[in-house]
């Protein structure tokens, strides 16, 4: 149940319900926190259980976007919405238009982008509503699917983890167990390829393991619950989160956990247990904001040259992580959390909440309303 002393105790300034019956619209928008900006997250689609359950998402994946985009330097506050639904019965050009209006009601206080179970389509479709939305077509200034951005930079991750643990940031013979061969898991595994990397992967469509077999052709396919067991370097988990948790964590075999998920810590105490095992975790929302590092630079005009610039820095970012948790003798997800509030707090200092400004959109976009 969503309450204010809820919301107090996880910093939410806003939640905000919508609903459409005509088109059988019920959406979530949390908006975390906006010191730097206004707060980008994308719209996941989801056949949630209940309310509650999608309340709950929406809550702890906004915040999440606040650390992320603080730690990778953007002037972007941290929100993210959920769609209750099913994505393979109920999406519709008038349920997300309709989001899409919803989306333009809050003035410029929340940009959307895509996330799980949305398309570039989809933000099609809500781009004709709202010019608050990245990850659009190119031909319409934006820079279409994220995914290749966001494997990128968890490849980034990958090579300075590496460097971190052996001394070498090539992933050269390198063994991965890759959990999760969805969009971003099939780059993921062709940059794995590409170096020289053994990839054994799990997922549970057959469409995506096809899909990964053909792009990683000397991959090997293992069940959902080996992953876990696997003898192996690295640990990539690249689905849902919380994989790294009390039933999984006496499993592992491996020196480093970096993979796409969010929050893949079940619960913080399990980020201290990896250290304890010298398992070195690449903190999460740094290497998997690639897609969102993307879809920022639409404010000022996209390119191929400016995104990889960018998301190239999340390998320098990554070893710093790693010396302040090293100077500091504390775990990494906590070093990441420290580095992103201590930018939060300065800039706090310094500026009030960002209210919602025309200013601030897309230079160049106007959207088809």
């Amino acid at each position: 149940m969503l309450t204010f002393e809820k919301m107090y105790s996880m910093g939410h300034e806003e939640v905000v319900f919508f609903s459409d019956p005509s088109c059988n619209l019920k959406a979530i928008i949390a908006i975390h926190n906006t010191t730097l900006g206004p707060a980008l997250g994308g719209t996941r689609m989801w056949n949630y259980k209940n309310i509650d359950e999608a309340i709950e998402d929406a809550l702890r994946l906004s915040r999440g976007m606040t650390y992320k985009n603080a730690i990778s330097g953007l002037n972007l506050g941290g929100g993210k919405a959920v769609i209750m639904g099913d994505p393979t019965k109920d999406k519709s050009e008038a349920l997300f238009r309709s989001y899409g209006r919803f989306v333009e009601s809050l003035n410029g206080r929340y940009i959307t982008a895509e996330d799980v179970n949305t398309t570039v389509n989809d933000m099609e479709y809500i781009f004709s509503e709202t010019s608050n939305v990245t990850g659009v077509a190119e031909v319409n200034g934006g820079s279409g699917n994220p995914s290749p951005w966001t494997a990128r930079g968890v490849f980034r991750g990958m090579e300075a983890s590496c460097l971190k643990v052996y001394g070498d940031r090539s992933l050269k013979g390198k063994v991965i167990a890759l959990q999760g061969a969805g969009s971003v898991g099939c780059h993921l595994g062709k940059h794995l390829f590409d170096s020289g990397a053994k990839v054994f992967f799990t997922d549970i469509v057959e469409e995506n393991i096809a899909r990964f077999k053909e792009i990683v052709p000397n991959s090997e396919f293992v069940s959902p619950n080996d992953i876990y067991d696997l003898k192996a370097d690295i640990y990539a988990p690249c689905a849902l989160g919380a994989t790294i948790n009390d039933q999984t964590i006496d499993r592992l075999k491996v020196k480093i956990v970096c993979g796409a998920a969010n929050n893949q810590l079940a619960e913080n105490r399990h980020g201290d247990m990896l250290k304890e095992k010298g398992i070195l975790y690449a903190p999460d929302y740094l290497i998997n904001a690639g897609g969102v590092m993307n879809v920022s630079i639409e404010f000022e005009g996209w390119s191929a040259e400016k995104a990889t610039k960018m998301v190239d820095k999340i390998f320098d970012t990554t070893l710093k992580i790693f010396k302040l948790s090293d100077e500091q003798n504390i775990p990494v997800y906590r070093a990441t959390d420290l580095m992103a509030e201590q930018r939060i707090e300065s800039i706090r200092n310094i500026k009030g909440k960002y209210l919602g400004n025309v200013s601030h959109r897309f230079p160049g976009r106007v959207s088809r309303r």
